[in-house]
């Protein structure tokens, strides 16, 4: 008979792979590490773990693998990303919406329309990123993320700033376009309707689970 070869090409699709990378503090003290992982076309990845167990320093490992290296963290090299982090500081704040949008968009009619139809109005097109709203900041980087039309999707609680109508928005363009993410909420309805696979911090180890329901009942229990 065929002999089977553990693994082999069974994760040749795969766009980011985890080889037990060391998660650590920026001072170098060990968070968790992240066993053998690996992150395929149409997963939605969300990650769990209470404040402090490592979230965000995972996000950042692997933004750091896409864009350079990461020890024990492989992007493949196709990979596009598109990035957010939960105080939305990929905006730069001199920049105006307009000169943003403008990068990645055909015409200034187009770039006027798709900041209109994300809530941004004409008057605030041209006014630097700093003096918008945390709501307007959100969308904005939302619209950017779906102009870019990334391979990835890499979102560090992208639901912070969003009214329920964002974030309807948000969970069906990733659910719809069976977009591929690692994804930060602590938002039960957000996790519930986008993601398709759990991993979640416990005891500095790194674990794949069923559902996020054990973790949103120990958080409950605190």
């Amino acid at each position: 008979g065929t002999i089977k070869l553990a693994h082999s090409g069974s994760h040749a699709k795969a766009l980011i792979t985890l080889q037990d990378a060391k998660i650590t503090t920026p001072d170098g003290r060990l968070l968790f590490t992240t066993g053998q992982k690996w992150i395929e076309p149409g997963d939605r990845v969300v990650l769990l773990g209470a404040n402090g167990t490592g979230k965000s320093r995972l996000v950042a490992a692997v933004l750091a693998a896409v864009q350079t290296q990461s020890e024990g963290i492989r992007a493949a090299p196709s990979i596009s990303v598109g990035y957010s982090d939960q105080m939305l500081a990929q905006l730069p704040d001199k920049s105006t919406p307009f000169a943003l949008v403008q990068a990645v968009s055909q015409s200034d009619q187009a770039v006027k329309s798709n900041l209109a139809g994300a809530g941004i109005k004409v008057d605030w097109q041209d006014k630097p990123i700093a003096t918008l709203s945390g709501g307007q900041k959100a969308r904005l980087a939302m619209l950017l993320l779906r102009l870019a039309h990334p391979s990835f999707h890499l979102l560090d609680e992208p639901t912070n700033h969003l009214d329920i109508e964002g974030q309807e928005a948000l969970e069906s363009e990733l659910t719809t376009e069976s977009a591929t993410c690692l994804l930060v909420s602590h938002d039960r309805s957000f996790v519930r309707n986008t993601a398709n696979r759990f991993w979640r911090i416990i005891g500095k180890k790194l674990v794949e689970e069923d559902s996020p329901e054990a973790f949103f009942a120990s958080e409950l229990a605190r």
